[in-house]
């Protein structure tokens, strides 16, 4: 039989980090590898599930240890992985920035550079009078969902028609009398 392959755990002398700064964001070190790379804006539990299979494969690191006991090596592993997943085997279709519009290349952002890029695809459909920007720009639901009864805004009418209604009535029944 083959042997079991070892993974990297942690050391006995070393210890473990309290907080780790992965994609600049600060991480509870005492999280395992898949929570940690859950917290990291741009990584949903799916894709953070997928970067903890490679990063046990091809890293050969168990991903129930804790994000505070990987070595600076290991972490800048996982960095460099988290920036351009596809290229370690992760499949294009979790990637959140497929075919670009202004590259034409499959990405995956994280962190302000998601953000940013959000903004950037919204401001062109509203510069091109798209009908998504111009539902982004009024401020209506932009997926096709009904609006009749969901997603008003404003004070609700009915509710303060009533009250108007019960305030007029006593001064209604003094001017009879």
């Amino acid at each position: 039989m083959a042997e079991p392959k070892k993974r990297a755990r942690q050391q006995e002398g070393q210890k473990a980090m309290s907080i780790v700064r992965i994609a600049n964001k600060d991480i509870n070190g005492g999280l395992n590898i898949q929570r940690a790379l859950d917290q990291v804006k741009g990584i949903g539990q799916t894709m953070s599930h997928s970067l903890s299979y490679v990063i046990e494969h091809k890293f050969n690191i168990d991903p129930s240890t804790p994000i505070g006991s990987l070595n600076e090596s290991q972490v800048t592993q996982v960095e460099e992985l988290i920036k351009d997943p596809h290229k370690y085997g992760v499949p294009k279709y979790l990637l959140n920035r497929r075919n670009d519009m202004d590259t034409g290349k499959d990405m995956h952002l994280i962190g302000n550079d998601l953000i940013f890029a959000v903004r950037q695809s919204i401001n062109r459909d509203v510069t091109l009078r798209v009908w998504r920007g111009y539902r982004h720009q009024y401020g209506q639901k932009v997926r096709g969902q009904h609006t009749r009864s969901t997603g008003r805004t404003g004070a609700t009418v009915g509710v303060t028609k009533k009250a108007i209604i019960a305030a007029q009535k006593p001064q209604a029944e003094e001017k009879k009398k």
